[in-house]
């Protein structure tokens, strides 16, 4: 039976899904596996919470990023900050925008309105040709093979970062792994990999973690800067090419690129890059240590650390909810009508702890992956999302987990939490499931 309206309406804020998302959207679940989702400052849309559910909103070619996307839509959300022709797309200029949840979204924590065209010219809000032609600039950087030559130099950042880290330790031992180690092995990583200098690097950090919180003070002076110092990195590498992807996204500005996509995709590779898989190792770091039983799993036989990614990529990956996509006709989702033009926010969270595809979902197993889940995918879980527009860098991400966790674990052999499990800090982002700190203590370093 197809339902014109949710059973409920859900306040994507409320402390019990910023808390523990897991357990908020398990109930959610079984109660309304299509609601509607409210965020101050932003239009109503629907959630989507159940595995099979999730998985059609993110690979059904009747859903698009991009709203404008979307035939036949009354322009009543025309954006009056709309920057000036040069440098947009072509038909930008002249045509009605309306404004994506994406970018209401941040506009309503704080991102200054002059940055809204970056938002809107990025590669995660394009479909169709404009998808396929950004995405196919930087995607043999990110390909299987390209991503394995990188792997040397990964596992020697993962090594300098892990013996540094008694460095850091506080008068009780106490080490913050997220500040000293699992942050900055992922934002060097794709620093190098862009062919950002290695003295710009801590500033790009610092303005990435503004966005990685999702809000507050600094989040629009940080914007503004990110824009200014890619527009300059991009003018550096044009009249001195070297290696590196934003040499190359410059050498195709004016030809293959607007100005303004160039920007955003430096932008989207360096905070995309850097946040989520940093969340990846301080959250796959906690759950290994409180649960000693797959910690030594892993211990006793490394060769089960890229099964254990992906369970852990599953089990408390960094991403919520993935970026809202519309109907681009009426359709039915989960038994309810879904009207063209409204917009669908995938919840990784709840399709990745549906029982519907994954037995004993909420038990963290790491020889679960690469098994066919209960739909007979053997893809084991949604974590770096489906279809068309998965996770460019998702095999970058996979691989600097499987190190990070390795080196950390070879490094030093009694690894512990230096705080409870339920005592770990998480961050204020409704969006992400990320650690504001983990607190560990080190134990002996192994003997090389």
């Amino acid at each position: 039976m197809t339902t014109a309206e949710p059973a409920e309406t859900v306040d994507l804020r409320a402390d019990h899904l910023i808390r523990d998302p897991f357990a908020a959207f398990a109930d959610l679940r079984e109660r309304a596996p299509l609601a509607r989702a409210t965020i101050p400052g932003v239009e109503p849309f629907w959630i989507a919470v159940r595995y099979q559910d999730v998985r059609t909103v993110l690979s059904d070619p009747r859903f698009v990023n991009d709203v404008n996307a979307v035939d036949g839509l009354a322009p009543d959300d025309l954006l009056p900050d709309r920057p000036a022709p040069d440098g947009l797309l072509p038909d930008a200029a002249v045509a009605p925008v309306r404004a994506h949840r994406t970018e209401q979204v941040w506009r309503a924590r704080g991102m200054p309105p002059e940055c809204a065209q970056y938002l809107r010219a990025g590669v995660f809000g394009a479909d169709g040709a404009r998808h396929r032609r950004m995405r196919g600039l930087v995607h043999p950087a990110f390909t299987a093979g390209a991503v394995e030559r990188l792997r040397p130099g990964i596992e020697r950042l993962a090594e300098e970062y892990a013996r540094a880290l008694p460095e850091h330790a506080g008068p009780d031992g106490v080490v913050d792994l997220v500040a000293h180690f699992a942050y900055p092995l992922p934002v060097t990583v794709i620093c190098e990999l862009l062919g950002i200098p290695e003295a710009d690097r801590p500033q790009w950090r610092r303005w990435s973690s503004y966005l990685g919180r999702g809000a507050g003070p600094g989040l629009d002076e940080a914007l503004r800067a990110m824009v200014a110092a890619a527009r300059e990195l991009v003018e550096r590498c044009r009249a001195e090419p070297a290696d590196g992807l934003v040499s190359r996204l410059a050498a195709a500005e004016g030809d293959t690129l607007a100005p303004v996509e160039t920007v955003s995709l430096i932008l989207n590779l360096i905070v995309a890059g850097h946040e989520t898989t940093a969340t990846l190792i301080g959250n796959g770091t906690a759950a290994l240590l409180a649960h000693p039983e797959q910690l030594e799993l892993v211990r006793a036989d490394p060769g089960l650390l890229p099964a254990a990614v992906d369970e852990l990529m599953r089990w408390c990956g960094p991403t919520i909810g993935g970026v809202p996509r519309y109907a681009t006709q009426d359709l039915t989702l989960a038994g309810t009508l879904v009207r063209k033009g409204e917009a669908v926010m995938p919840i990784l969270a709840g399709a990745n702890h549906d029982p519907r595809a994954y037995a004993e979902p909420e038990r963290l197993d790491v020889c679960r992956a690469g098994t066919p889940d209960r739909a007979g995918h053997h893809e084991a879980h949604l974590g770096f999302g489906h279809g068309t527009h998965r996770c460019l860098g998702a095999v970058l991400a996979h691989q600097e987990a499987v190190v990070a966790f390795g080196t950390l674990l070879r490094t030093y052999p009694e690894l512990a939490l230096a705080v409870g499990p339920d005592a770990v800090e998480r961050g204020p982002n409704p969006a992400a499931w990320h650690l504001a700190a983990l607190p560990v203590r080190l134990g002996p370093r192994a003997a090389t």
